[in-house]
């Protein structure tokens, strides 16, 4: 692999541990600043909703910037984000604080993705993309852990204020590894980035992706306090469970880079089959230790393993669909991952709050959601057989 997938990861490194640290810390925000545990959830799905609707506009913006100056920006706005939570006095300004570094999230990932799509052969794409989102889940294994470590000890600011160091090191990394000139598209029209979304094909990959990697977040947004309120662990022991579950992300994500190499469609039917049926399992074992760790550790392995094969549709589907704007259409696909995350962090703290519901019901409803994914991945897949007939017979 390419030494400029390397910088890329980094900087993911760091991207991915200001994202998912939140999740560690939502009892001590809550504490501070004396509110819910649903309210508290915000600086999730505010997180997760500034990606959304910054990654489309901004890539759109910068389309004609070159990639490595254009990065170097967008690390810059990273640590002036983290810096601002961490020195807010006041609950919304750490929402503010959330939303720019979330603005820098959302191009970074979405012109990272063709830039290591780019960087290898083609029938390595999916394993480059997956390189480069490792730095996501190398975050989890030991960037949230540490992060909520430190913050469980010393206050939930000096985490954020490491997550600034962290993106100071990104920053030096894409100045030091990135070659100054890097291939990127031609910017794409006005006109062809509003024939993304008239695209029927990737408005539904769009979907998929927000439906199966957003049903885990119901769940995972809260996975803290299910740990703390059901399971019956220690505050301390949870930094150390979100090792095992990181590991397992780690390793999904590769094995699902390599899955959907060569057929996409195929790889994300099965795992979102298995993700949805992990998910009811854990409503069923979170009550016991033992079960709840083999569990979580399933759950991890399937969270990050369609990252890859999603990623790679929307690129392939672009390139065939809307050639014009591949670069607008992998936004747009990042937006849909991190409007899942919103919408699955929202609707857990619907669930968390509602009678007859609380915590332990938030595994099942997060599997109606990964359902929802199936069935419109298995929808895709026969129409691209549709297609594969049509131009078989009528070229």
């Amino acid at each position: 692999m390419p030494i400029a997938l390397f910088a890329l990861t980094i900087a993911a490194y760091a991207i991915g541990t200001t994202e998912f640290v939140s999740v560690g810390l939502l009892p001590i925000v809550a504490d501070d600043f004396s509110i819910s545990l649903p309210a508290a959830g915000l600086i999730v799905s505010i997180y997760a909703l500034g990606v959304t609707f910054g990654a489309p506009i901004l890539t759109a913006l910068t389309g004609r910037m070159e990639r490595k100056p254009l990065l170097i920006l967008l690390m810059l706005l990273f640590i002036a984000g983290n810096i601002l939570a961490a020195a807010s006095p006041t609950y919304g300004l750490l929402l503010t604080g959330r939303i720019f570094a979330a603005f820098a999230h959302g191009v970074f990932f979405s012109v990272g993705s063709t830039i290591a799509a780019d960087l290898v052969p083609e029938d390595r794409r999916a394993s480059a993309i997956a390189l480069m989102f490792m730095g996501l889940t190398v975050a989890i294994v030991t960037g949230v852990p540490l992060g909520t470590f430190i913050g469980q000890i010393f206050d939930w600011r000096a985490t954020f204020w490491a997550v600034a160091l962290l993106g100071a090191v990104a920053l030096l990394g894409i100045a030091v590894l990135l070659p100054g000139k890097i291939a990127k598209a031609p910017p794409a029209t006005i006109m062809d980035q509003i024939r993304v979304l008239g695209s029927g094909r990737l408005l539904l990959v769009f979907a998929m992706t927000a439906l199966g990697y957003g049903g885990t977040f119901v769940t995972f947004t809260y996975l803290s306090p299910i740990l703390e309120q059901i399971t019956g662990f220690s505050t301390s022991s949870v930094s150390l469970i979100l090792v095992l579950y990181g590991a397992a992300i780690a390793v999904g994500n590769l094995s699902g880079g390599k899955i959907a190499n060569t057929n996409p469609v195929k790889a994300l039917t099965g795992l979102f089959l298995a993700q949805a049926v992990v998910l009811v399992i854990f409503s069923f074992t979170a009550v016991n230790p033992i079960a709840a760790l083999v569990t979580l550790a399933l759950l991890g392995f399937l969270q990050f393993a369609n990252v890859p094969g999603l990623q790679l549709y929307v690129v392939e589907l672009a390139r065939e669909h809307r050639p014009g704007a591949v670069d607008t259409a992998s936004a747009l696909n990042i937006a849909a991952f991190n409007l899942g995350i919103a919408a699955g962090a929202w609707l857990g703290g619907i669930v968390v709050e509602a009678p007859g519901f609380g915590l332990g019901a938030t595994p099942w409803v997060g599997a109606i959601m990964v359902v929802g994914a199936l069935i419109l991945t298995y929808w895709s897949g026969v129409l691209d057989s549709r297609t594969s007939y049509a131009t078989a017979h009528f070229e």
